[in-house]
């Protein structure tokens, strides 16, 4: 009965009028930062990672711009990044993909504006530890009178962390080491509970510099599986992407048993999958962005935003053309390859097929590897977010309190069956979004005024 109640509440909050907010959000604030995103990337790259942009006396804060993105895309780079992917491909064709980078590239203006605002209303608490996040732009940037959607972020923030963030992660986790490792639910339970707490109890000094080991370590042993199944069938890459521009504009017509997939399809599943991969419009990355050591609040913003180029454009891209160069995106059997397989597949599972249908079992073995890595570097990451949503409503005496609750969740969802759970931290996502959206709306003058002022009177002294 609470499923079938949260599962149609969530048809409405992640609707095409959420959607459609978020879609323009991001268009928005492309127009009026005139193309900053694509403008000015590569010298975004460079802030995060050169010994330039790390330089220790950068600024105040708590870690560096490098250590501040690790840890966003330890939250960032999760299941959704495989499992997503293929949702959104199998469901609204090679097409999906294409939306997918639209939203990624708008959505680099929406996370740059979020972290602009982090750093710019950053507080510190009773630690000595910087502060930062939706609620506190809402709060100290519109006023007062707002606080309640302040609240209301950190409510819904804090919720969100201990299900999508955690116990839905450990339960994937859970799942994939028994199918493919035989590890019983409770083992993998005791293994994340340990790894969860050595990390979290160490603090943000600890989860940064983790975060800076495992990200690059398993985005690179993912995407070197995934590179050597393109490259084998460098062939098929550029009929690839002719289906990618082809369906993202023409409907896919409906063969023997396959129902079809129209351009709307493409569009919602490119859409929705983009959104749960980068992230950009959660806040979430305003949770974390104002921990950076900066001198000027846009050099932090133009780093964040590389991260929803490194998940979208990147990560996303090369699980999406594995998925079409091996034919396993097309439940029909492959428009390119013409390979047969199970349509019963579930979407991680349909990229593990993907890979082993190239390399064999080591495939399979990238895949499930890559999930278990994703799925707890997850668990970390969120961590943060949820720790400050929770302290903005408690103080600082509260995260005592939350960490042992998050440890817990994070081991209650490695036996639990979270079918609710997933369905209540959708919805709890949702309405996270939706404040700080209307945070960044409504704060579009101090994000335009505060860029101005960077490229005008400190762009040119940076660079040097």
């Amino acid at each position: 009965m609470l499923l079938d109640i949260l599962n149609q509440v969530n048809a409405v909050l992640w609707g095409p009028p959420s959607l459609i907010l978020l879609f323009g959000t991001g268009i928005f604030l492309t127009f009026i930062l005139k193309g900053l995103q694509f403008r000015h990337l590569i010298y975004a790259f460079k802030l995060a990672f050169s010994k330039e942009g790390n330089n220790a006396n950068s600024g105040e804060g708590d870690i560096s711009n490098f250590k501040t993105l690790m840890t966003t895309l330890t939250a960032t780079i999760g299941i959704g990044n495989i499992a997503g992917v293929a949702t959104g491909v199998t469901v609204g064709g090679p097409g999906a993909i294409f939306w997918m980078w639209l939203v990624g590239l708008l959505g680099m203006a929406t996370k740059y504006a979020e972290a602009l605002l982090a750093m710019k209303y950053r507080v510190k608490n009773s630690n000595g530890e910087f502060s930062s996040g939706p609620m506190y732009y809402i709060e100290r940037g519109i006023g007062q009178k707002w606080k309640w959607l302040a609240v209301a972020f950190a409510i819904f923030g804090a919720f969100a962390a201990l299900g999508i963030g955690n116990s839905v992660q450990s339960n994937s986790v859970a799942d994939v080491a028994f199918k493919s490792f035989n590890v019983p639910h409770w083992v993998t339970g005791i293994v994340l509970v340990v790894f969860v707490s050595v990390i979290i109890y160490g603090g943000i000094q600890r989860i940064s510099t983790v975060s800076s080991i495992f990200v690059p370590m398993m985005a690179l042993f993912y995407m070197f599986g995934a590179l050597i199944i393109i490259v084998m069938n460098y062939s098929l890459i550029l009929p690839s992407f002719g289906l990618i521009f082809e369906y993202a504009f023409t409907p896919i017509a409906a063969v023997g048993g396959f129902a079809g997939i129209t351009v709307a399809q493409a569009i919602t599943n490119g859409v929705a999958r983009g959104i749960f991969s980068n992230e950009a419009g959660l806040g979430t990355a305003a949770l974390i962005a104002g921990a950076a050591k900066a001198d000027h609040p846009v050099k932090q913003a133009l780093v964040a935003m590389t991260g929803t180029f490194i998940v979208t454009i990147i990560v996303c891209t090369i699980t999406g053309l594995v998925l079409l160069i091996t034919g396993y995106w097309d439940q029909t059997g492959g428009i390119l390859s013409g390979v047969a397989h199970d349509p019963a597949l579930e979407a991680g599972a349909l990229t593990a097929a993907a890979f082993g249908s190239v390399l064999g079992v080591l495939g399979e073995y990238i895949v499930s590897i890559s999930i278990i890595l994703f799925g707890a570097t997850t668990i970390v990451g969120w961590y943060v977010y949820g720790e400050k949503c929770f302290e903005y409503l408690v103080s600082t005496r509260g995260i005592a309190v939350y960490r042992i609750i998050y440890i817990a969740a994070c081991g209650i969802g490695t036996v639990a069956n979270l079918g609710t759970v997933w369905a209540f931290a959708d919805a709890a996502n949702a309405l996270m979004m939706i404040p700080n959206l209307i945070g960044l709306l409504l704060l579009w003058k101090v994000i335009r005024s505060e860029t101005i002022d960077f490229f005008t009177n400190h762009y040119k002294l940076a660079k040097k």
